[in-house]
């Protein structure tokens, strides 16, 4: 009796061929637009201990509720699988003292997330983001640069049908006043919430601006609004994004009701939509979390970051291909002899040492099986080693001379165009 099949767990998945090229080709383009301005890459573990998560993030966010994978290592501490980037990047910056060098630090990750959430296209419990985070500066234009770099990562990934939804959660001073405006409202019309959201009053009361609840949204319909109730001081800050964003022709819509999932974020927040997803529809955003690092225990800092999905990218982006390395040396047998294979072999290794790159047959094929895959490969050379000798052939010029073994990788570096 054959034993059964072990699969993946469910909401993960594998990388393979194609995937695996689309996500380097992406990984590249990042890495270009990122560190071209100036952000250095950065990975922080992939487990944390849960307390980073439970005072960061929050406790009365869905991600700490509901959505973490926690477990106890055999110190009996407490760990939890990173379900987002920013609280590790920022105890990261404490950790290591960033607070000492010339500010902002500009700092970005490409890293695997975590999640149990209910798998769905584009939603996955073990996902991949990129994301970038600059500390230590509350100048606007921080804001402004942060979302234009992914405004610039998504149109040359072609993401279609992109919007950028902007808003201002004001600072958590100005925002304490309207907090209290907003409470009272939903206690007056409590019979029409959704349990969830009755039971988050108290704590995160701007979550009621999230619910799909009918009557959540329609109590939430005539609820006062954020926007009208910044300080002048946070008033100042979001019109000086806006005008930067505008000099930068980066075009967005104002929504009063966007207030993001995560309870750190203060002044501006900003999420990029795509309506080719459907109603899985965010590819990224973030925002300003200017109490964050002091809460994990370091100075006071301010901060501003993104994250975007990776799987959500390529859902709704032109997901291209890295082109695969050329081989330049393709190197074949004349016949399968273990002498011959000894020679292949060192002559590979030669050739991969001399900074070619270089393939072998490891197949055992026949001559003609191996003649076919270099030809699938686009090899440059094929090097047909045979008993005292090898046969050079060039598959672009059409020629072929046959030589010693050992000078084979000394015609190929220097192009053999006389063959």
């Amino acid at each position: 009796m054959s034993a059964s099949k072990i699969k993946a767990p469910r909401g993960t998945f594998d990388v393979l061929g194609e995937q695996a090229s689309a996500r380097s080709a992406l990984e590249a383009r990042a890495r270009a637009i990122l560190e071209g301005a100036g952000y250095e890459r950065i990975e922080t573990p992939v487990f944390e201990a849960t307390d980073l998560f439970a005072r960061g993030v929050g406790e009365s966010t869905d991600i700490v509720r509901k959505e973490m994978f926690t477990f106890q290592d055999a110190g009996g501490r407490s760990l939890t699988l990173r379900p987002e980037g920013t609280a590790p990047v920022c105890r990261a910056y404490v950790e290591h003292g960033m607070h000492k060098r010339r500010q902002p630090v500009k700092l970005w990750y490409l890293s695997s997330f975590f999640r149990h959430e209910r798998a769905q296209a584009g939603r996955f419990r073990q996902f991949w983001q990129v994301g970038a985070e600059a500390l230590g500066s509350e100048d606007p234009a921080v804001d402004a640069e942060s979302i234009t770099l992914l405004a610039t990562l998504l149109a040359e990934l072609q993401v279609r049908e992109v919007r950028l939804r902007l808003s201002s959660l004001g600072s958590l001073e100005s925002r304490s006043e309207y907090r209290e405006r907003l409470q009272a409202h939903l206690r007056a019309h409590e019979q029409g919430l959704s349990e969830d959201v009755r039971s988050r009053i108290e704590l995160n009361p701007l979550r009621a601006f999230d619910s799909e609840h009918p009557g959540t949204r329609e109590v939430m319909a005539s609820a006062p609004l954020l926007l009208e109730h910044l300080s002048a001081e946070d008033a100042e800050h979001f019109a000086h994004v806006r005008g930067l964003l505008d000099a930068a022709n980066v075009a967005y819509e104002v929504d009063p009701t966007l207030v993001r999932g995560l309870d750190y974020y203060t002044r501006t927040v900003f999420e990029f939509t795509s309506d080719a997803l459907g109603a899985q529809s965010g590819v990224g955003g973030g925002g300003r979390y200017d109490g964050l690092v002091e809460q994990l225990g370091g100075p006071a800092t301010a901060g501003m970051g993104w994250a975007a999905g990776i799987e959500r990218i390529m859902l709704a982006g032109d997901a291209r291909t890295a082109a695969p390395a050329p081989v330049e040396l393709f190197i074949a047998l004349e016949d399968p002899g273990a002498e011959l294979r000894t020679a292949a072999f060192g002559l590979l290794a030669e050739a991969r040492s001399a900074g070619l790159s270089a393939q072998m047959d490891l197949g055992g094929r026949s001559l003609k099986g191996q003649l076919g895959h270099a030809g699938a490969l686009g090899a440059r050379f094929v090097a047909i080693v045979g008993q005292g000798h090898t046969i050079l052939k060039d598959m672009q010029g059409g020629g072929q001379e046959t030589i010693a073994t050992g000078a084979v990788v000394h015609a190929v570096l220097r192009g053999h165009h006389a063959l």
